[in-house]
């Protein structure tokens, strides 16, 4: 939470003063990159609710917790983006043939400010997105990079109209329409990214790796049919086909399935819940984990 309110509090700064300065200095780079900063602080604001929501626990309309909450903010997020990208683009181009438009070298100030500043704030949201899994924040991260790389480009513009005011002086229009495109494209990734969520998509294989070789250290367990997990905001929910001895009683089969849906829960603690469904060990079965459960 803290992360994302300090993130609306340094977009403001940065999305006002870079706005202001660019105005005054006439430089349509400055100013597209201080919209792309104001959109910044609706962006967190979005994460800082998502995550707000996400934290809230199951009830009885949400069986699942509320991390799906968290991963809408980072599909907000990447629409926001790419919506402003558009506009960011047409209103350079509107610009484009301006007689009078000559930027002032005092532009480039906020500019460099706020590229050091957003470089350190992403490298920051990355390493806490990553480690949470808050997709939101990771999201919001990537906006935090694209606000760097924006204003690295707004600053080349603007350097390369100032180098000859009378003959590129379009370049600052071009380098405004070039911040554009940068968050276009990283909006797109953005909803891209979250959207594959939103429908399922199983999560890298090495996770589902790491669920089976848990449930296979359980003694009783004699094979894993299938494996299925899905991420609901933080943390992944888990279904488990589980083979056991087709001679052990219900109460047995039952146990060892609560022993190993426990044992998930507690070594791998991105993992929100397990659906352990009890099936019958077939000998000379080929369903994947029959040779490592064998080799115990």
């Amino acid at each position: 939470m803290g992360i994302a309110g300090l993130s609306m509090l340094v977009g403001f700064l940065m999305a006002a003063v870079k706005i202001i300065v660019g105005l005054k200095a006439n430089s349509t780079a400055v100013v597209s990159d201080g919209f792309e900063s104001a959109s910044d602080v609706l962006t967190s604001g979005i994460v800082l609710v998502g995550l707000y929501i996400a934290a809230k626990p199951a009830d009885d309309d949400h069986p699942y917790g509320h991390g799906r909450f968290e991963t809408l903010a980072g599909l907000a997020v990447g629409t926001i983006l790419a919506t402003s990208g558009v506009l960011i683009s047409h209103r350079a181009l509107d610009r484009l043939h301006d007689p009078t438009h000559i930027p002032a070298a005092y532009a480039l100030w906020p500019v460099l400010i706020s590229v050091v500043i957003k470089g350190a704030v992403f490298a920051y949201k990355m390493r806490i997105g990553r480690r949470t899994g808050a997709s939101s924040l990771i999201a919001d991260a990537w906006h935090d990079a694209v606000d760097m790389f924006s204003g690295i480009t707004a600053m080349i513009a603007l350097g390369v109209a100032l180098s000859n005011p009378e003959r590129f002086s379009s370049a600052d229009h071009y380098g405004g329409f070039a911040v554009g495109l940068i968050v276009i494209f990283l909006g797109i990734r953005v909803i891209y990214e979250t959207a594959s969520l939103l429908v399922d998509t199983m999560p890298d294989p090495k996770l589902i790796e790491q669920i089976r070789d848990v449930a296979l250290s359980v003694a009783g367990a004699k094979a894993i049919e299938k494996c299925y997990a899905r991420k609901t905001g933080l943390r992944y929910h888990v279904d488990l086909h589980l083979e056991v001895d087709p001679e052990l009683s219900v109460r047995d089969s039952h146990d060892i399935a609560h022993k190993v849906k426990q044992e998930i829960r507690d070594r791998l603690d991105w993992v929100a819940d397990v659906l352990v469904h009890v099936e019958p060990f077939l000998p000379g079965s080929d369903a994947p984990g029959v040779a490592a459960a064998a080799k115990r």
